[in-house]
């Protein structure tokens, strides 16, 4: 994404500093979601210039992950700043923008410290059933009980009702 070229606000103080912010703005908007966070949380720390940018993206024509990635910067404001910030979030819940009002909710949720629940239905794992598997060697053991063994459990071998084992009735 191509992004105009920002003024200068005159609170910085030197073309370092400017060159800084250009390059914290483009990060912004960058394609890798840990990069964008990185910047976000850069530009909490540079109070006003900061919020100007991270205001900027989050009201302006950007994607929705630059709004989030602006929105987390915005949460991670200290101090003085926190007070604007809400404010910020709050006249985003009005915005006419549905991307904005969502990212606004959303942060706003996450400042008071409950999340809303999601509207969307949670896919199913695709019909795999787990079930509970016997503990071993439980089922075909043998267990003998007075004159007589039982089998118990699902087993191969029958036994006669006195426990002769698989012998056929009959000589051999």
């Amino acid at each position: 994404m191509k992004l105009d070229k920002r003024k200068p606000s005159g609170l910085e103080k030197d073309e370092e500093s400017v060159q800084l912010l250009a390059e914290l703005r483009e990060k912004l908007y960058s394609g890798d979601p840990s990069i964008r966070r990185k910047a976000a949380f850069n530009l909490s720390w540079m109070q006003e210039d900061g919020l100007e940018i991270l205001k900027e993206a989050l009201f302006g024509r950007s994607s929705r992950r630059a709004k989030t990635a602006a929105a987390y910067g915005l949460r991670n404001m200290q101090g003085r700043m926190k007070k604007l910030v809400r404010e910020l979030f709050e006249t985003g819940l009005q915005s006419g923008d549905k991307e904005t009002r969502y990212v606004c909710n959303r942060a706003m949720a996450m400042l008071s410290g409950k999340m809303p629940k999601d509207k969307r239905p949670r896919r199913r794992t695709g019909g795999i059933e787990i079930r509970e598997i016997p503990a071993r060697g439980n089922s075909n053991r043998r267990q003998i009980s007075g004159n007589r063994r039982e089998v118990s459990g699902n087993s191969r071998h029958r036994t006669d009702p006195l426990g002769r084992g698989n012998r056929r009735s009959g000589n051999r």
